[in-house]
């Protein structure tokens, strides 16, 4: 008997094998660079991607574990589905892996591709290059922990659930994933969130918001829970790069290479030195040196306001945040600029001189990665579709970045909200106290942004309390025509 499992086992692995074998990737090149923006693989797939079928099923099976949002499924995490026969949404891809199991993982889409709605009746508008305002990317990461660490992250019950959604599911598929898939991808998730584990330390990042640099500290086997810092910063866009060349980017402008900036954020989304694919990277990097940005509905702009507008804004602002102006792209100092450093402090000298190690052996090798003492000076290029504001987006609208004392300490904006406020100029939100701050939670749908944590705070970059009450508006309606 003994001997007879031993060969059938054996057969069934030659099975397994050459079915793998003769299998070739499902997702063949894509000729459009949108649809490769938005769906191709970019290396990620090997360390944060998860099954293809898995990845189906868990918001189904483990629907208790998602957050308490709009929407259904994945979209409660803040994934955009374009229409709903797609099968898994922008922003995510899907490769072929090991065992010849699809697996999908993240790419440059995830964090910069974001919808609006003109009016609440409106229909919603994808569009590209976008910050993603309601992905929570911490809450991907806690979701597929939970589910992992549930009893019910067995064989019988996934595989079962497969079937339900896939009658097609066959022999070798459903072995494959029995044997091999299910429990490895449980293991792997398990050991990720040790990689995480400083979360708890922190406050929750939210929605459009990432820490961008706290992972690779724990990437590079630096001593969490001795570091403090928090380093959430809120989702940057992705379009019109090429003017970008040579500004100091991130934030903080701790690099003033575009390219790098890339790379080192397609890793920082789970690719590696080594499967990073710098050849599809490389044509995204291309097409977003041109991406245009949303123009603001000419009709809905008050142009006589507007032209008064950008003569106050000419003398008040555009040294700073015009392209070819003497300060844009430069780093003014913490102490000056008087925002929350705690993004500042969390990039650390020894972070820097780490980051500069990423790529050794390769062309593309990084080099450029410093320490600053301050944040950069951004260019307001489609400033209108990227609140809310501040490096933390603290700020929730152009308004309350232009008269701090219209800055709420406590507020809340619908998760997955696309209505935009134009009067304002942000999306719509509300005012909450303390009381209703510390007592809500994921059953409201709502996420309190709460600027008194560390990390979170609403103040500096008060220029705009020098102008007038007419200047600001002035001001405000011209920054929609950028």
């Amino acid at each position: 008997m003994t001997h007879r499992l031993a060969v059938a086992a054996g057969l069934f692995l030659l099975v397994l094998t050459l079915t793998v074998a003769c299998r070739t990737p499902t997702t063949p090149p894509l000729d459009n660079v949108v649809e490769h923006y938005k769906y191709g693989v970019l290396g990620t797939e090997g360390r944060v991607g998860v099954p293809y079928w898995l990845f189906r099923v868990l918001p189904i099976v483990f629907a208790d574990k998602l957050p308490n949002r709009p929407g259904t499924g994945w979209e409660k995490i803040g994934f955009i589905y374009e229409t709903p026969e797609r099968d898994h949404p922008i922003g995510t891809t899907r490769a072929n892996g090991q065992f010849g199991v699809d697996l999908v993982g993240l790419n440059c889409a995830t964090c910069h591709a974001g919808t609006y709605r003109e009016t609440p009746t409106s229909p919603r508008q994808v569009v590209l290059g976008m910050p993603s305002h309601g992905m929570d990317l911490q809450a991907y990461a806690r979701f597929l922990t939970a589910s992992a660490q549930d009893p019910r992250f067995t064989a019988a019950t996934l595989i079962d659930a497969i079937n339900k959604l896939n009658p097609d599911f066959g022999f070798i598929d459903s072995l494959t994933y029995r044997l091999f898939v299910i429990g490895r991808t449980r293991d792997a998730i398990l050991e990720r969130a040790k990689e995480t584990a400083w979360f708890d330390a922190r406050p929750p990042q939210g929605p459009g918001r990432v820490d961008t640099f706290n992972p690779y500290k724990a990437m590079f086997g630096f001593d969490m829970p001795a570091d403090d810092t928090v380093g959430t910063a809120d989702l940057p866009s992705l379009w019109n790069q090429r003017p970008r060349r040579g500004l100091w980017l991130h934030w903080d402008g701790n690099n003033d290479r575009v390219e790098e900036r890339n790379k080192s954020a397609a890793i920082g989304a789970g690719a590696t030195p080594q499967s990073l694919d710098v050849p599809a990277l490389g044509r995204i990097e291309e097409w977003i040196l041109d991406l245009k940005w949303p123009a603001y509905p000419a009709a809905r702009i008050d142009q006589t306001r507007a032209a008064r507008g950008r003569t106050v804004y000419a003398g008040a602002c555009a040294s700073c945040h015009d392209f070819g102006a003497p300060q844009v792209g430069q780093v003014t100092p913490l102490a000056q600029i008087g925002t929350d450093g705690e993004r500042l402090r969390s990039f650390s000298p020894e972070l820097s001189a780490k980051m500069n190690t990423l790529g050794e052996g390769y062309p593309w090798k990084f080099s450029h990665f410093r320490k600053t003492e301050g944040y950069a000076n951004m260019p307001l290029d489609g400033l209108w579709a990227r609140a809310p504001y501040l490096h933390n987006g603290s700020v929730p609208t152009l308004e309350a970045l232009l008269d701090s004392t219209k800055r709420p300490t406590y507020w809340t904006r619908t998760f997955n909200s696309n209505d935009y406020d134009e009067a304002t100029a942000g999306w719509k939100y509300s005012v909450v106290d303390h009381g209703q701050a510390a007592e809500t939670n994921e059953s409201t749908r709502v996420r309190i942004y709460d600027t008194t944590l560390i990390g979170y705070g609403n103040g500096g970059h008060t220029f705009g309390d020098e102008l007038t009450v007419e200047d600001r508006r002035a001001v405000l309606e011209y920054l929609k025509t950028l």
